[in-house]
């Protein structure tokens, strides 16, 4: 008689594939492989942000090389403008893949190779921003020093063109570190001059839909609402704590405005609102409020606490009086309300050369992408 085979579909399984299986699956689920993950996905999106910045930086440089050699040729050979029409067409037919040959952003190139004769400058500072901040940087600034200043601004706080704009056209340049403030007296180098940097006057509050007879509460409501542009006007480092910031103070309550961490300064900010012009007893209440902050939340590795008095206006000698024997670090800074920016709207004149020009922009960039 033959011998019957086993009848495959009725065998047990494996039960050592079966533990490995059980086994690969509890691996796959552990704490250390997620956390290998993790890491493994972290690591290539940081690589992945390394090569995008390298390739901006590089194109950025070759963009300044370009521009001057275009600035060299037209001096030593005689060439008018029309040569830049030239190359644009030629380049575009031997490079028909690569986007950025177009008349107007040659144009850029010989005004940025001419705005910055210095490689290094570019290679330290307008190469590590993307082109279009570049070209924003060209178009509204004339002087140099500006221009690398918000360049390095963009840089460290990572701004977008559309709020590069926003803080060129709201003139940051002259708003920053222009409080009247004891940081001199009452913190030590280098962290005064630091503290008095990060302060600015006046804050410019376009993004409310509030008039100048608005009331205090109704401003700290408006902002925390606009907590986002609030954030992105106070400047980088800023985290936002609370609102109303309630403090116990032997069985009386007391409540802060507004109060903040600062990650790069590393210390506590407490922001109390005015909508009237200074008085000098603001300086003794966020005194206290100062003192108060210290004495309980701030941890013994944080930096003494800051206090910004926010009002509509401050006249600097009554500040200067009333700060002078105030041992907390106390700064003193105004607001605008968009009322209050009326004077500096376009004209409907200026509105349409505006327009115009937005349109003309448009044309252009679509003729280079064709």
């Amino acid at each position: 008689m033959p011998t019957q085979k086993p009848d495959s579909r009725n065998q047990k399984p494996d039960s050592k594939k079966q533990i490995l299986d059980s086994g690969q699956s509890t691996v796959w689920a552990s704490d250390a492989y997620v956390a290998f993950l993790s890491e493994l996905k972290t690591r290539i999106r940081t690589a992945q942000l390394r090569a995008v910045h390298a390739i901006n930086t590089e194109v950025i440089l070759l963009y300044w090389e370009v521009g001057q050699d275009i600035l060299q040729r037209q001096v030593s050979e005689g060439w008018g403008s029309k040569v830049i029409t030239r190359l644009s067409k030629d380049l575009k037919r031997e490079f028909p893949d690569m986007k950025g040959f177009s008349t107007r952003n040659l144009n850029y190139m010989r005004k940025f190779a001419e705005a910055y004769p210095d490689r290094a400058i570019v290679q330290r500072c307008a190469a590590q921003i993307p082109w279009r901040h570049n070209q924003v940087l060209l178009e509204k600034l004339k002087d140099r020093e500006k221009r690398l200043w918000y360049a390095q601004q963009s840089l460290e706080s990572g701004w977008s063109r559309d709020i590069l704009i926003m803080q060129i056209e709201s003139d940051l340049y002259q708003r920053q570190g222009g409080a009247v403030t004891n940081f001199e007296r009452t913190l030590p180098k280098p962290e005064s001059d630091l503290a008095q940097q990060m302060i600015k006057s006046p804050y410019n509050f376009e993004f409310l839909s509030l008039g100048k007879e608005v009331q205090e509460r109704e401003l700290e409501k408006a902002l925390v609402e606009h907590i986002r542009e609030f954030l992105i006007e106070l400047g980088v480092g800023f985290a936002f704590v609370g609102s109303q910031y309630r403090l116990e103070v032997q069985g009386d309550e007391f409540f802060i405005d507004l109060l903040f961490y600062h990650f790069k300064l590393r210390r506590f900010i407490v922001i109390d609102l005015k909508t009237t012009d200074f008085k000098p007893e603001y300086a003794g209440k966020m005194n206290f409020y100062v003192a108060a902050v210290d004495d309980m939340l701030r941890h013994p590795d944080d930096n003494p606490t800051i206090g910004m008095v926010l009002c509509r206006s401050s006249k600097s000698t009554i500040v200067e009086y009333a700060l002078r024997d105030v041992n907390t670090p106390i700064a003193v800074s105004s607001h605008q309300l968009p009322e209050q920016l009326k004077n500096s709207l376009p004209t409907p004149d200026q509105l349409e050369m505006e327009l115009e020009s937005a349109a003309k922009e448009i044309e252009a960039q679509q003729q280079s992408l064709g």
